[in-house]
This record gives C-alpha cells, structure tokens and sequence, in this order.
C-alpha cells in the first residue's frame, strides 16, 4: 500500500500512548496502544523507542511499512520548547515520517475540542487528569503555554495532587492541627483501617501501593459533595486554578474579548463533577464572560489526527469521518 497523504498520529501520555494510521480522506488504517511515555526517567532515545513497536504494529495493519506523509506526536513531559525539539530531532532520525510536529500533549486536548473549520484553529484547553497544565492558540501562529513541571512552576491541581491534598486535611483534621472533617474517617475506611493514623504508617511503609493514592481523588468528590466544608474548600480552589489558568491564556493570545472555546479535558475535567464544573463556568463568565466551556472526553490522539488533516487541507467529509471512527 502507497502513503501518500497518510499520516501518523500519537498521543503519549504518562500511562499510555496511542498510535494511529490516517488517511488524507479522514479514514483511520490502524491504531496501536502501548505502555507510557516518560523520557524524564528513560531519557529522549528510551522514550521514543517505546514508540517504535506502535508505530510498527499501525503501519503493519494498513499492509505498509513507510515513511508516511508526516507525524503528529503530542507528548506528556514535552514541557517546555527544547524538550520539544530534542523530541522532534529524535522522532525525525527515526524515519517514520518526512516530515515531523511535536508538542505537548495538552495541545492534542485542544486540537480535538475545536471546531474543523478548514482555518487555523483558535482557543484554549486545560488539562485535569494526573496533573494539570493549559494551552491556547490564537492567530497567527501565536501560543500561550505553562512550564507545568509541578509546584516549581507555580502549578495547583490535578488528580494526584488532590488526592494528597486530601491526605493532608485528613491527617490535620485528626490530630487537631486542622478543622475537622469527613475526609479523617472516610480515607482510611477506604482502605479497611480505622484511623489515618493507620493509613499514613500504611503508605509510609509501602503497605498501600503508591499507585492507589489515585483512588483517593473520586473519594475526595464524594465527601464533598456530601457537604464536607473541608473538602468543598479543595474543589472549589481546583475549579478556581482551571479558570484562572484558561482566562490567563486567553488574555496572553488577545483573546479574552472575543467569543472563544474553552476546552477541557483529562479524567477529572471530563467526568463533570458538578461542585468543580458548575464552578468552573460561572469562574469563566465572569473572568471572560464570551469564554465557551466545552468538555472533551473523545481519545486525545484524535487531536492528533485532526492537525494532521489540518496541515493536509482536508475536506470537510474527512473530518467528519476521522471524528466518527471515535464517536
């Protein structure tokens, strides 16, 4: 099989990385998935190399072996620009493509909530999942954009840090260093024990699993919505840094004026949780009232694709096909 005007499409996340095979009418020829994508602790080759078998697997599935058209990657732990393009050279050594775009992968986020309009696409996203960050485009090619690295820049939020915010309340509602709240019970019970006293010897001697802090975040939301003053508090100033993070962005691109869309995502964006959501737009009317929330739960390797199509000139049929293979 020929692939001209094919491209390939990924999205690399901490977790997990997505790989797909499209084509410039919009249809999809193949997808892979894999394990995550984390060139801070296997450096830029290891990383990539993790990609390699994906990229494979896809190509395989559409009877081809390459260089397609061009490769879109969007990459977790693409923070900043000289990571990006220590990426970009490596992917292009690789010989998967002709040509190469590498970005973070809040930009795939993005890509995927706005609308397929034919034009360069304007707006902005923030992402919620494990951690948090936000981007935006404006026009002329103009970028907003965070170093999102963690509290060493300035960073508030994200499913990991919520769930150790919640440790941290629950511990100091206990021992009486802090006000009282539903969270000192209902954290501990989680995992059968009695008191946080209990759970936090059980994390500090690795009797939990560090992967299963993650639990404690969707907790958190319950006791919250259950009317926990303390833990309505970390919803609220969560709902506070996404919309503060989003008009920012929108401020930096000279678009806070102008009817724009709002994009976001990540588990704990898309699941809509009404306390942090409802806040979040009623944040964004006021901060930038013609701001267009507009939550995305479709695969974020679909972004992926869509700027791919996008540098193709695509039809107006070919996105609506892309965007229908993950409807």
């Amino acid at each position: 099989m020929g692939l001209t005007g094919t491209a390939l499409a990924i999205d690399a996340g901490n977790s997990k990385t997505d790989v797909a095979l499209v084509g410039a009418d919009g249809s999809l020829l193949g997808t892979a998935r894999g394990g995550g994508f984390q060139p801070q602790t296997v450096g830029t080759g290891g990383a990539v190399d993790v990609l390699a078998p994906l990229v494979a697997s896809a190509l395989a599935q559409a009877g081809a072996e390459g260089p397609v058209g061009h490769v879109t990657a969007y990459l977790a732990n693409a923070d900043l620009p000289v990571e990006e393009a220590a990426l970009a050279a490596e992917i292009g050594d690789r010989g998967w493509a002709r040509s190469v775009t590498v970005g973070n992968d809040t930009f795939a986020l993005l890509r995927a909530g706005l609308p397929d309009t034919g034009e360069p696409p304007v707006g902005a996203a923030v992402v919620c999942g494990a951690g948090i960050n936000a981007v935006g485009l404006g026009r002329a090619g103009a970028t907003a954009r965070f170093p999102s690295v963690g509290r060493l820049s300035g960073d508030w939020g994200g499913g990991g840090f919520l769930a150790d915010e919640a440790l941290w309340y629950a511990a100091r509602a206990e021992d009486g260093r802090g006000e009282p709240s539903e969270l000192a019970r209902a954290l501990p019970a989680h995992f059968g024990l009695a008191t946080m006293l209990e759970l936090i010897e059980a994390i500090h001697l690795r009797g939990i699993p560090a992967r299963r802090r993650h639990e404690l975040t969707p907790l958190l939301f319950d006791v919250a919505n259950a009317g926990d003053p303390v833990a309505r508090a970390i919803i609220a100033r969560q709902a506070d840094e996404v919309a503060l993070m989003a008009s920012i962005a929108l401020e930096r691109l000279d678009l806070i004026g102008e009817e724009t869309r709002v994009v976001l995502g990540g588990g704990v964006l898309a699941a809509r949780h009404p306390l942090l959501h409802d806040r979040i737009v009623r944040l964004l009317a006021e901060r930038a009232p013609k701001a267009v929330a507009h939550v995305v739960t479709a695969p974020p390797v679909l972004g992926a694709a869509l700027h791919a199509l996008d540098r193709a000139g695509a039809s107006a049929d070919a996105y609506a096909r892309l965007r229908g293979s993950w409807a």
